[in-house]
Parts: structure tokens; sequence; C-alpha cells
């Protein structure tokens, strides 16, 4: 069964290949065999992991989220929301940990008071 599969898999990685990176990308044709090896490849760089194991690892976090939501004030629970929505919009990369605890009048970058 995992010669089957493994061989089902190349054949279509090889198919999906020519037909779209030829066209789309102007790249090479590919064999069958270059088809496995990028299939391994693939999974030498991005690892071996079960991939059910990112699903539980989601419920996880959200479970996380909602008990930490339950112990917060209602203007704590507000301020949380808002923080969330301006991380998505912003993008994950743009977010730092201090802007939490940070008052949202107060502006991001101020100059400390040299005496």
């Amino acid at each position: 069964m995992g010669v089957l599969f493994i061989t089902v898999v190349g054949f279509a990685t090889m198919l999906l290949w020519n037909c779209l990176i030829p066209e789309l990308f102007h790249g090479p044709v590919i064999n069958f065999w270059q088809a496995l090896g990028l299939m391994l490849l693939g999974k030498l760089l991005f690892g071996w992991h079960n991939h059910h194991d990112k699903f539980g690892r989601g419920r996880e976090w959200k479970a996380r989220l909602k008990d930490r939501m339950a112990n917060m004030t209602p203007e704590e629970q507000d301020k949380m929301r808002e923080h969330l929505r301006n991380r998505c919009r912003t993008g994950f990369g743009a977010w730092k940990r201090d802007d939490w605890h940070r008052d949202p009048e107060q502006p991001k970058n101020e100059e400390k008071e040299s005496h």
C-alpha cells in the first residue's frame, strides 16, 4: 500500500507541476523521479510532522484564549479584542507583546526625558 501511495502521489505531483509551472512561471517539465525528489525535498525542508497535530494545537490555543478572556474584566476583554483586531489587520510580524499593556491614548514611540 505504501509503494502504491508514493507512486500515485509522485504521478500526481508530476502531473500538477507539468500542467502549472511551465505555463505560469516558464519552469521546466519534470519526470516521475524528479517529482519524487521534489516531494522528498519538501519533507526535508518542512518536516515530517503529523498534520492532524496542527488541528489539535489550534483548538488548544482557542481554549487557552477563552480561559484567559474568562479571567479578565470587561475592560480588559475589550482591550484584548481591539488588540487582536489590530494584530490581524497589520499582520503578525508587526505585533509586540508590550502593546497589550500600553495605553492606547499614549503614543507608541514616546521619548524619555533625560535629566
